[in-house]
């Protein structure tokens, strides 16, 4: 039987050591039992610097994003993407047509539950179930026009506060399906995400800070460096597991998205910033 972490034991474990099943603990539990891990942790950090990832760990290198967030690397794939958004399709209409509020400050909200599709939907999901709706053909969800829409809607949710109902029935089965995959060892490494992203959380790995789970769905899509362009959080997902030597997934595999539910999940409260520059 796959095992879990039960987050509430992270208050008073050192290690991942110890495991155990996380069965009957709510959403709204595991994101308090989270937060007060980290804030006895790094007692100095609060709250709302997690936006920021591993960034609230190093001074320099902190002072390095904020000047990039002067000139940021995205600014261009955010005005494109607006106009994007704004072209209308074939038949008339627009992105605009298929999102509450027009799509304009709604990013915070995704990834949720979609009662009617019983699934969990990710905002390049629902660009793309918008563009089939209206007669269009998909976008790839990586190195396309995709990520440019995407920024776009991010850069207009900047500064509200990431937000979702709690999980209940079938969500909430979906939710603990995304925390199982968190918390399961995969690969030839046999590794977690959680040994990174909370064990290691502030430890230096091959001279990288890998960031906190806290904050890890605030910022999307990111610009790195390492990919010199636009990507989303399943491609750092895809990534892992590549480090790890497990099993790769197609983007919006049910697997990632799950996940992606957790985690935002996690940040409920937190400010949204996306989208963002990182290493």
């Amino acid at each position: 039987m796959i095992r879990l972490l039960t987050i509430v034991s992270l208050l008073f474990l050192s290690t991942l050591g110890t495991w155990a099943q996380a069965k009957d603990s709510t959403p709204a539990e595991d994101r308090e039992a989270l937060r007060k891990y980290f804030q006895s942790k790094f007692p100095d950090i609060p709250l709302d610097a997690y936006k920021d990832g591993a960034y609230i760990f190093d001074p320099k290198a902190r002072a390095q994003f904020e000047e990039i967030e002067e000139f940021p690397p995205w600014e261009f794939d955010v005005e494109e993407g607006e106009a994007l958004f704004k072209a209308p399709f074939k038949n008339g209409k627009t992105y605009a047509d298929c999102f509450e509020n027009g799509g304009i400050g709604i990013a915070q909200k995704y990834p949720l539950w979609d009662e009617k599709r019983e699934e969990v939907v990710t905002l390049p999901l629902a660009i793309n179930l918008c563009r089939q709706a209206n007669g269009e053909e998909p976008l790839p969800y990586e190195k396309s026009d995709l990520l440019k829409i995407q920024a776009f809607m991010a850069y207009t949710s900047r500064g509200k506060r990431i937000e979702g109902p709690e999980p209940t029935g079938k969500a909430l089965e979906a939710y603990k399906k995304g925390r199982e995959y968190y918390y399961s060892k995969r690969g030839q490494l046999h590794m977690t995400c959680a040994n990174c992203h909370l064990q290691h959380a502030a430890s230096r790995l091959r001279y990288e800070l890998p960031g906190p789970l806290l904050g890890q769905t605030t910022h999307w899509p990111a610009y790195r460096s390492k990919w010199e362009e636009l990507g989303d959080i399943q491609r750092r997902y895809k990534e892992c597991n590549k480090q790890v030597r497990a099993k790769d997934l197609p983007y919006q595999a049910e697997e990632y998205r799950n996940l992606q539910y957790y985690m935002h999940q996690m940040d409920i409260g937190l400010e949204f910033n996306g989208p963002s520059s990182r290493k």
